[in-house]
Parts: structure tokens; C-alpha cells; sequence
């Protein structure tokens, strides 16, 4: 844990204030300043009231003027002022595992840390959260918590989650629940694990617990598994099952409630073979960022975008390369760019010889896997990619290439569309 203090910035509150780099915060309001939750909870009052110590343990304290909801203005080293906590799971479907060598640092850490999951977003499964974790989320009101749960079942949880602790983590979401905290789940469905009657049971628990939402997404499987337990991928038969039980349980909980909770990944319906629900399906895409209602939202945004074109546009030959799943609902929208706009394009599906081909997404295409299918290929003057397929706010693919090394082995410049569908018709356009 550090709360030293090793920047502020320029004309925040902490700096009008006279707080000093190398101070360590030890309180706010009182309260002892632990890690990155405290700091953004206690320190989101007007007007705290800081006490800082110098590197030879001087105390002081200080006043701050500020209006409720300001950022104080500090940094610190790390930005949960503490390491992350790493998994202590061995899943059986863990896609991390499943790695193929060779790609960049990051990508083998597992993460599983309450504070990153109402920070960032992440999926945590609980397991290594210590009871005054809990009552601290509980206690500060700490919202919203996403949660992996795969399983209600304490012997199969624990089984899944390849942790005894499984089965007892349980109750950190039923109180959860009954403490009015905002949870969303996740179920990675495994057919032949947790899916038919277990899934069910799961559907009703999280409910009866009080969850917000929760995805059902089908358990990723690369080349790479190796030693680890045998998994069945989710063939069409499976998806269509899936769906229908779903959606069951889900209209069910709509009448209800008023939400349907549950929903089912576009992957889902791309395997079963069956078209993508309407948007009001999704319910303002509470689940977008797995992979629910992401090609829907896309499509909607790309028509209303196209509506407000209303003359040809002179725009050069394009390629886009996606996933082998998107790449029929992009050929689709390029097709309605050119009726309506004269653009010329091709759709090219990447097929994923890094991971294996059932690895099917757009995110896992590598820049190796781009460059090898689409060399010596005639691509237009533009290569589109989408931006899920790099790093984070970054240029970087899984395989540490960069854009520009694509751009380099193929002779074309590369544009990185945003998973927006008026970005997608400006690139199409040539205005990116």
C-alpha cells in the first residue's frame, strides 16, 4: 500500500490548497485512507479536511475548499494506491491459461479485485475477498460490483472455479443483495457443466438475490488448452437451446420487474444461427460490454447515420477486416453504404490461425494473422480495422505488433474504426 502522494494537478483544489508531492495522505474526514476506495469515497465531500505527513513524519492537516463531487487532484504511484489483487482461481475455461506464448505482459495476468470491478468494470468472482472487504462495500456502498458467477451451486462453482472457496463466496452476493449493492453478472456457459438445469437454478438465484443483469456468453477455446479439462465448444444446437431457456426465464422476470435481466451474447445467436434480437430487446445495452446487443447497437447507429447522407460522396476504395462472426453483418452495411452513397468496399473475415479457428471475434485477430491473410491481396487505398482489436486506448495488437507494422507489410494506411457506427460510415466515407 502507498498513499504517497507523487503528483497533483495543476489547479486542483489539493494544489490551491498547498499539498505537497511526497506527503502521505493518512485520513480524510477522519477516516484512514487505505487505497483508491477511500480515496474517491471520502474524498468526493465538500470541503475535506486532509491530514498529510511529511517524509520526516511531520503531521498536519488541511482544510481543502472544494464542491461536492470534485476530484481532490492527487496521484499517487499506482492507481489503486496498492498491487491488484491476482486470481486465485484455476478455472476450468480460463482464457488466460489459454494463451498462446509470445504475446504481450499484460495479457497473463489475471486479475480479480473488488476495487478494479467498480473502478473499471471488471468481472470478479469473490473468492479472494476477506469479510472486511465485504463490509466495507457494503458499508461505503460501493456500486455497481460486477461478478462472474458461472454457478450457483457451491460444489459446481467451486468445481468451475477450480477453488474451494467457490461455493462460499456465494454468500458475499446474497448479502450483497439484501445490502441494496448493484450487482451485474456474467455466466460463462460450459455445455455439459453448467448449463440445462443449472443454468436454471443459477438464472433463479441471481434473481431471487436481487442481481441488475447478468450475460450468458459461450466459454472461449483456443488451441492452447493443452492439459487442462476437456471442454465441448457451443455448437448450434446448443446456442438454440440456450437462447430459448434464456429467454424464457428472462420474459418471465420482465413481467415481473420490468427488466428481463438475463441475456443472451451476440455470439450466442451468430452460433445458433438465428438473426439478432431488436434494440428494445437490450434495454439501453446494460450488458453492451459483453458482447450483448454490441452488433445490434452498431447496425441501429450505422442506418441512422446512412439516413443523414442525401448525395453521392467521391471516396476511395476501402477493405474492411474483421472476425469471421462480425464479417457478414459488416458486408451487409457496406452493401448499404454503396447503394446509398457510391462507396466501394469488401468485407474480409480473418481467419484466427493464432488461436485456432474456433476463435471466431474480431478482438482476437492479431496484427500476424492480418498481415499473413490480407499480403500480396488487393485492399483499395484504406485498411479499416475496428479498435477492439488493439490494446486499451493503444496501437498495440495481442501479438505486440503495432498498426504501424500492419501498415508497413501490407502498403496501406490502416484506420482504427471505433465500435460506433457513425465512425464506421466516416471511415467507409474516406473522413476519418
Amino acid at each position: 500500500m502507498s498513499t504517497i502522494i507523487s503528483s497533483i494537478d495543476p489547479r486542483s483544489p489539493a494544489e490551491r490548497a498547498g499539498v505537497r508531492t511526497g506527503e502521505k495522505l493518512l485520513s480524510i474526514g477522519g477516516h484512514d485512507i487505505v487505497d483508491v476506495l477511500d480515496y474517491r469515497f471520502f474524498g468526493y465531500d465538500p470541503d475535506p479536511v486532509l491530514v498529510l505527513e511529511s517524509p520526516d513524519r511531520l503531521r498536519r492537516t488541511l482544510k481543502i475548499k472544494k464542491p461536492e463531487g470534485e476530484d481532490l487532484g492527487l496521484n499517487f504511484d499506482t492507481y489503486l494506491m496498492d498491487a491488484p489483487r491476482p486470481c486465485s482461481n484455476h478455472c476450468l475455461f480460463c482464457f488466460v491459461d489459454q494463451m498462446a506464448p509470445g504475446c504481450r505482459d499484460t495479457l497473463y495476468f489475471k486479475d480479480d479485485d473488488a476495487r478494479l470491478s467498480f473502478l473499471m468494470g471488471n468481472y470478479i468472482t469473490l473468492t479472494n475477498l476477506s469479510p472486511r472487504e465485504a463490509q466495507r462495500i457494503i458499508d461505503l456502498r460501493i456500486s455497481p460490483i460486477n461478478v462472474s458467477v458461472h454457478a450457483t451451486e457451491p460444489q459446481l462453482r467451486s468445481t468451475l472455479l477450480g477453488n474451494k472457496a467457490g461455493g462460499d463466496s456465494l454468500e458475499y452476493m446474497r448479502a450483497f443483495g439484501a445490502a441494496g449493492i448493484v450487482m451485474n453478472g456474467q455466466i460463462v456457459l460450459c455445455p455439459g457443466w453448467n448449463d440445462g438445469e443449472h443454468l436454471q437454478r443459477t438464472m433463479e438465484d441471481m434473481a431471487a438475490w436481487g442481481f441488475a443483469s447478468c450475460s450468458i456468453v459461450p466459454v472461449g477455446l483456443t488451441k492452447y488448452r493443452q492439459g487442462l479439462a476437456r471442454l465441448k465448444p457451443v455448437d448450434r444446437e446448443t446456442a438454440c437451446a440456450v437462447i430459448d431457456q434464456v429467454d424464457a426465464f428472462g420474459a418471465k422476470c420482465l413481467k415481473q420487474t420490468g427488466s428481463r435481466m438475463f441475456f443472451c451474447s451476440d455470439e450466442l445467436y451468430i452460433r445458433a444461427g438465428r438473426p439478432l434480437p431488436d434494440e428494445d430487446y437490450y434495454e439501453d445495452y446494460v450488458q453492451i460490454e459483453n458482447g450483448v446487443g454490441l452488433l445490434r447497437s452498431l447496425i441501429t447507429e450505422f442506418h441512422a447515420a446512412l439516413r443523414l447522407e442525401d448525395a453521392p460522396v467521391s471516396a476511395s476504395p476501402y477493405t474492411i477486416a474483421t472476425g469471421v462472426s462480425a464479417a457478414p453483418f459488416l458486408r451487409e452495411l457496406s452493401e448499404k453504404a454503396a447503394e446509398k452513397t457510391g462507396a466501394a468496399g469488401q468485407v474480409i473475415a480473418i481467419e484466427n490461425n493464432f488461436f485456432g479457428h474456433t476463435v471466431d471475434v474480431a478482438g482476437l485477430v492479431t496484427g500476424g494473422d492480418l498481415i499473413a491473410q490480407l499480403k500480396g491481396r488487393p485492399l483499395g487505398s484504406r485498411l479499416l480495422i475496428p479498435v477492439n482489436m488493439l490494446r486499451h486506448g493503444g496501437d498495440v495488437f495481442l501479438d505486440d505488433l503495432h498498426v504501424s507494422d500492419v501498415e508497413s507489410a501490407l502498403g496501406v494506411p490502416v484506420t482504427v474504426v471505433e465500435q460506433d457506427g457513425f465512425d464506421l460510415l466516416d471511415a467507409i466515407l474516406g473522413r476519418k
